[in-house]
């Protein structure tokens, strides 16, 4: 094998290395961030649409 093939199979493999690694960092950030908004929401529980509402059933 020449020099010129050696090099682009080592640039090849870089590239793809770099790629990968970035696409690792930017699932990280987004994961993170992720956890940050679900632990930011409140923890209180959901009302319920008309359980515990006063209907009034006057004739």
């Amino acid at each position: 094998m020449d020099i010129n093939s050696i090099m682009s199979s080592n640039l090849l493999q870089l590239q793809q290395t770099v790629q990968m690694s970035v696409l690792r960092n930017a699932m990280n950030m987004e994961t993170v961030a992720a956890i940050g908004m679900l632990e930011g929401m409140s923890q209180s529980a959901a009302t319920h649409p008309h359980k515990g509402t006063v209907v009034d059933i006057q004739a």
